[in-house]
Formats: C-alpha cells, structure tokens, sequence
C-alpha cells in the first residue's frame, strides 16, 4: 500500500512558520516520509529564538533531524534540550556520574545486549511519555551501528478505514515491568520495587501537528485493553508487523558527534547492533511530554 501524502498544513508550536523555505537553518530531506539532515547550526554555540522556531518546525515536518560535526559537553546537550521542556531521567539506565538527566547509551565486547533492539518508541510505559529524546553520538563503531527510524504517522494513514474505525477509542497497555527488569543488572544497576505501567490510545493525536499516529510498540505495548487475549495478541502481531514496513523509514548511519533528535510521539526507532565486537557509546537527553490523547 503507498504511503499517503503528508499533511500540507500542520500546525506549529513557534506559530508563525508558514513559509516553504528556512532561512536560519539548511533541512536537506532523507526521505519524502521521514527524516531530514540539518546544517548550519553550532551547538557549542547559543541558540538564538529564531533557529530554536526553525529546528521545531523541522522536527515537526520530518519527525526526525540529524546534525553533524557537533563538538558539545554533556551540560550543553541539557541545556539543549531543557530548550523544548522539561527532562526526563530513565527510570532505570546509567548516566553520567552527577547528571540524571544525561543517561548513557554504550555497547562492547562485553555487553549481552543494546538498548533499543527492536522496535520502540521511548519510555512509552510512562504516564507522560518522552516528546522526544537527543541522542549524541561520541564514540563509533568502524562500520555497522546505524539506527532506523519509523513514521508512525504513515502507519496509521495507511491502514484500511475499517481497521482504523476499528482502533478508534481502544487502549492499549504500555509495561516498564516487561522491558526493565533485569535489564540492566549486568551493569550493576538495581532493579526497581515496580516500574510504570500505563493505559494509552491506540492511535493518538499530536499535539502540534494534529495528525493521528499509530501509538503500540513491541517493547512495551502488551495487551489491547477490552478485547479477550487471543484477540488482542492476533491484533497487535499484525499492527506491530504493518509498522515495520521499510517504505515508512529511513536510515542513519551515525559518526561520532553526530545528533540525532526524534519526535517520540509519532516516531520509533531500532538500533541495529552489528559492529560486535567493537564500541558504540553515546549521551541522550529526553525531553518529556504529555499524557496522550
């Protein structure tokens, strides 16, 4: 089924963005549906207002954007974030010795597993999930290590009405419990008493844009809420499946100072982990969101 053609009139948070062309910042696309490279623009540097209203313009027309050749310090990636509302600490991950909010993102030849294997969007378990996380790449495998990204706008939009009709006003239960426990033990990091679970629509609207988008992730979606098990595990193996399709990603092959900074609300991402044995370590910062609705 082809994608649909995006929205010609989201709305913005700066409000005011409405012409075709940027003027503070370069935005080259990655793909028609998701993802777009940002140039002309210094982190090491003060964000001025007007860059600050472009960048959320891109993030809202791409989902995804992706600067390079950044050189920032963990306070400055903070503050970069703190520019978009609040942050969120992990529940559960490392960080970085003194700062919470700065969780620490790394694989080697001793690691039994990486963050984000399959499928997900971020801390979506969360009564206030994540509006989107900045991930800061410091240290690259040769080769391999790419993330994918996903729009979840273009897996709602391309379901048949009758599916859709179908999803309108379910819930779905979102379980830290089934993603964090034991995770990461091997890292001495102890496990919580008990971990968030929340209650989430199927299909949420975004609160900037004011498009639907498909809201279940393998991770920590497990159980459409009012329909017997059988039913709810048949329907989630087929959403989870029809959210994978290639033709609704794009692709970034990172290198060290590279950021990437994703729109939790209508995206997921899978890190792909092929460069064992070698190091990947990065920072990310997640900016928190609304409940959804």
């Amino acid at each position: 089924m082809a994608v649909q053609p995006m929205h010609d009139g989201p709305r913005y948070r700066a409000g005011v963005m409405t012409a075709s062309e940027y003027r503070r910042i370069g935005v080259r696309k990655v793909t028609p549906v998701i993802g777009a490279e940002i140039s002309d623009v210094d982190l090491a540097r003060p964000l001025d207002d007007a860059t600050q209203a472009e960048l959320e313009r891109a993030l809202a027309e791409n989902l995804v954007v992706f600067l390079r050749d950044q050189r920032i310090s963990g306070q400055q990636q903070l503050a970069f974030g703190r520019r978009f509302g609040m942050l969120q600490a992990h529940p559960l991950a490392p960080h970085e010795p003194g700062l919470d909010e700065l969780m620490i993102v790394k694989a080697d030849e001793g690691s039994a597993r990486v963050n984000g294997e399959e499928w997900h969007t971020d801390m979506s378990a969360e009564p206030q999930p994540p509006l989107g996380s900045i991930l800061y790449m410091k240290v690259c495998p040769p080769v391999g290590g790419d993330t994918l990204f996903a729009s979840m706008y273009a897996a709602w939009e391309t379901l048949s009405e009758r599916m859709k009709q179908h999803l309108e006003g379910l819930t779905a239960l979102h379980d830290g419990e089934f993603v964090y426990r034991g995770t990461y033990g091997h890292l001495g990091v102890k496990d919580r008493e008990q971990y968030s679970q929340s209650n989430h629509p199927v299909a949420r609207t975004h609160p900037v844009t004011g498009r639907k988008a498909l809201y279940v992730n393998r991770r920590f979606t497990t159980r459409i809420n009012g329909l017997p098990k059988d039913e709810s595990d048949a329907l989630l193996a087929y959403l989870f499946q029809h959210l994978e399709n290639p033709l609704f990603q794009c692709r970034f092959a990172w290198q060290e100072g590279s950021i990437a900074f994703w729109d939790n609300r209508c995206t997921q991402h899978r890190a792909m982990w092929d460069y064992w044995p070698h190091q990947r370590y990065a920072n990310r910062v997640t900016v928190l969101g609304e409940a959804p609705v």
